[in-house]
């Protein structure tokens, strides 16, 4: 069983920065690829960014890429996710999820643990 607590989350004008920590409790973190999914209001649940349980090289969706950075640090049970640059459509609930896995989903059905979001709100 996992459990994940996001952070990190608020307020902020356009073009500015956010850094998101996502901490995991549990065994085997190490086994686990961990992503972020992001969900606006009125809109379905969509992909942002993933890493593999080793690091390695990311992937992400079209719309953060070069902007949005994800990282790991195996060693705190923590995934980070910096964003930059940040635009109005970028505001949604952030969403820290994981799998036991030795690939890098990108669908939101593949994660099997969740954690309970963070809100993000870029203002123009």
């Amino acid at each position: 069983q996992v459990q994940l607590v996001e952070s990190g989350g608020g307020l902020v004008q356009a073009g500015g920065s956010l850094s998101l920590s996502c901490a995991a409790s549990g065994r085997f973190f190490t086994s686990y690829a961990m992503g972020w999914f992001r969900q606006a209001p009125g809109k379905e649940r969509e992909f942002a960014a993933a890493i593999k349980w080793s690091g390695g090289i990311p992937i992400y969706a079209d719309s953060v890429k070069g902007r949005f950075t994800i990282s790991r640090d195996n060693a705190k049970n923590t995934v980070y996710l910096q964003m930059n640059s940040l635009k109005p459509e970028d505001t949604a609930v952030y969403y820290c999820a994981a799998v036991r896995s030795y690939a890098t989903p990108s669908t939101s059905s593949e994660y099997h643990y969740w954690g309970q979001g963070t809100q993000v709100t870029v203002s123009s």
